[in-house]
């Protein structure tokens, strides 16, 4: 809808305690939207490229540019960036982002009022591969304390951190983020996944982050997403929580693929996606937490009524606190999650942006 991004008193997170820190603010306002019915709208790597154009003039350029902002007149209210590369010390990351322009991105737009979060595709450690690469289950227990590659790992997570804790607002403070590494993390296509890894170790792996993270380096206003993959049930979502303490949002990666009939696959993409829901509000309800749905889209949308007519129905009834959909990609022309100004979809999007539930950012 046509409005600011919600914004919550000081005074006011749901226990109606103070919000003293800048992670409490950021709760509290994710509460809030919540309870006001809200579903903030996200964008991968939205400020820094879009389906046919980037970001050349990585200090200077304004970062005006969106394609959901050409589409709707609005930002999205949530901007996601990917630290794959940062391990080993790259310029740019894995799609080719400078990360001192995702450095100015992700403060641009905090300070224009927005949200920000970060997932991590790291290389693999043990046999150099990306991190698809899934050539080898011992990976994870390397990198754990007492593993090969434990001191190794350790300066990839420094380097993390060190990004991080970079993200600065002007005047000198570390902004809140939303991080979500090891995700999808059921499914076994990643070197942390399902079948790659024991429950126990994924639990430490997340441990490890999470504790290197806030007691060491003193990170302590990133919020954290547990995100797991989609097409599990509740047990199987649970069975690699790393525990309450370490997770402050719980979320899912869930897309829309087609294999048959593009209609039925809609509608069991639906399906899916309101079982998935269902279950975690359960879980979210049980444990405290908020909850989200960290990662979706439809490569190329094909269909032009997706956002109305798929998603909207999939997710209205659910008290999520976001949604993102994944990049538009400048160098492929067919890899795009969001509308961009002429796309067969983008009346359909304003659409979606004017209803009721959902919510972009106005510059203030």
């Amino acid at each position: 809808m046509g409005m600011a991004l919600l914004a919550l008193s000081a005074c006011g997170n749901k226990n109606g305690k103070p919000a003293q820190t800048p992670k409490d603010r950021t709760v509290a306002r994710l509460y809030g939207g919540v309870e006001a019915g809200k579903i903030l709208y996200g964008h991968q790597d939205d400020l820094v490229y879009g389906h046919t154009w980037k970001v050349e003039d990585v200090a200077g350029d304004p970062l005006e540019r969106s394609d959901v902002k050409a589409v709707t007149g609005e930002y999205p209210a949530v901007v996601g960036f990917d630290l794959g590369g940062i391990e080993l010390g790259w310029e740019a990351n894995l799609d080719g982002v400078p990360f001192d322009l995702m450095r100015r991105a992700a403060v641009t737009h905090h300070e224009r009022g927005g949200l920000v979060t970060f997932s991590w595709h790291p290389r693999n450690p043990l046999t150099g591969g990306d991190a698809w690469d899934i050539s080898s289950d011992a990976v994870v227990a390397s990198v754990l304390e007492g593993g090969e590659k434990h001191q190794e790992f350790m300066e990839w997570l420094r380097r993390a951190a060190d990004f991080l804790g970079s993200l600065k607002d002007k005047d000198g403070n570390v902004i809140p983020v939303l991080f979500r590494p090891w995700h999808e993390h059921i499914g076994s296509w990643f070197w942390w996944g399902g079948k790659l890894c024991t429950e126990q170790q994924y639990k430490d792996l997340f441990r490890l982050t999470y504790g290197y993270m806030t007691a060491t380096r003193g990170l302590t206003d990133i919020l954290w997403v547990y995100s797991p993959n989609s097409g599990i049930g509740p047990d199987e979502y649970m069975s690699r929580y790393p525990g309450d303490e370490c997770v402050d949002i719980l979320g899912i990666d869930a897309y829309q693929y087609v294999g048959g009939d593009l209609k039925e696959a809609e509608a069991s993409f639906i399906e899916e996606v309101r079982r998935d829901l269902t279950f975690m509000n359960s879980l979210a309800t049980e444990h405290h937490k908020l909850m989200c749905l960290s990662e979706t889209g439809f490569e190329g949308i094909p269909d032009p009524t997706w956002w109305t007519e798929v998603l909207y129905p999939a997710i209205e009834s659910f008290p999520i606190a976001y949604v993102l959909t994944w990049r538009n990609a400048h160098d492929k022309p067919g890899h795009f999650y969001a509308p961009w100004p002429g796309s067969a979809d983008a009346d359909d999007f304003r659409a979606f942006h004017a209803a009721e539930k959902t919510h972009f950012l106005t510059k203030q």
